[in-house]
């Protein structure tokens, strides 16, 4: 069954009125008598009329959409980032498309290509682990479709970006470890490459070397996929199990490789996972219940969806070029177990 949306020239053949005069008193235009308007309002509302929004987007080259490209809706990070988007979003008369890269390079190319089909007035990405390359967003980015780059983002394009202060993240995590007296640190972190990475991997180090312990590379362990595949994290952890030493505490640097994580101790070696400390990159709500327990680093995800939706919706909203960006840092919260 096809549905049948309402048009103006049904409106205009019901009361017998030419669609030029329906379509100006819809909108109240002055030279349509009051009288006139009336009748099209009460009618327009007694049959639950309202304008199409495709034919609206053509007139006014704009879509009143928002596209957004995260790697996994089902991330406790991602998830709350959302939230703080629409909560702006909506509020501002956008309605927003969602799309997953699942960290992968050539859905993110998809998802991006069909948001910029349906033409989205803006758009949020986060990039996927296997992004390196960000000459599809460059060549949209030159032809004016504005774009804000949150949590994983990248330094080639310059536009706004929204981002949690990972230096001081991974500092705060490994100073905490060492504080419980622990001297082998392990690091489980996310692709090489990313922004988040570089950043908390920096904080790690540099608490090391502030409380003169020795940085091994041996005891840092890279997921190129982030976490999503669980047998990387566990081959992550197998490798750890078997070195000369094994790590007396764990920092990990992000939410998904944090649950996996402690999964994969849990399977491998009960013990161990008993008496090792850990402390990593969550948003999870439930975090009290996990075992082994989990000092958690917390993004403040909601605020950052929400300025990085203000952002866009200002580059989307500006009637000049917008010439100056800015790179907003959001403080993390150690919270401790």
């Amino acid at each position: 069954m096809k549905f049948e949306t309402i048009t103006i020239k049904d409106i205009a053949k019901a009361l017998g009125l030419s669609t030029s005069t329906v379509s100006r008193a819809l909108r109240g235009g002055y030279e349509i008598s009051e009288e006139t308007k009336k009748i099209v309002l009460d009618y327009a509302a007694k049959i639950n009329y309202k304008p199409n929004p495709i034919a609206l987007s053509l007139k006014e080259r704009r879509s009143h959409s928002i596209g957004i490209v995260v790697c996994e809706i089902a991330n406790n990070f991602f998830s709350q980032a959302i939230n703080g988007i629409e909560s702006i979003a909506y509020s501002a008369g956008y309605n927003v498309i969602i799309t997953q890269s699942n960290e992968s390079y050539e859905r993110e190319i998809v998802n991006v290509q069909h948001l910029a089909s349906r033409s989205v007035d803006g758009l949020l990405i986060s990039l996927s682990s296997e992004t390196s390359d960000v000459s599809l967003l460059k060549d949209l980015y030159g032809k004016g479709l504005p774009i804000v780059f949150f949590d994983r983002v990248s330094e080639e394009i310059k536009t706004h970006k929204v981002i949690a202060n990972n230096f001081k993240g991974g500092f705060d995590a490994t100073e905490y470890l060492i504080g419980l007296g622990k001297k082998r640190i392990a690091h489980i972190t996310n692709a090489a490459h990313l922004s988040i990475t570089k950043e908390r991997f920096e904080g790690y180090r540099s608490a090391l070397e502030k409380h003169g312990l020795q940085f091994d590379d041996s005891y840092v362990k890279y997921c190129e996929y982030a976490g999503v595949l669980q047998n990387e994290v566990e081959h992550a952890v197998s490798d750890l199990l078997s070195l000369p030493e094994r790590p007396d505490a764990i920092f990990i640097a992000q939410d998904k490789l944090s649950t996996g994580c402690l999964l994969a101790l849990r399977k491998l070696a009960p013990y161990y996972a008993s008496t090792v400390k850990i402390a990593g990159f969550t948003n999870s709500n439930v975090v009290d219940l996990f075992s082994p327990s989990l000092t958690a680093v917390r993004q403040p995800a909601f605020e950052i969806g929400q300025a990085a939706t203000e952002l866009l919706i200002k580059l989307i909203e500006s009637k000049y070029p917008v010439t100056e960006f800015e790179t907003r840092m959001l403080d993390t919260e150690l919270i401790v177990r």
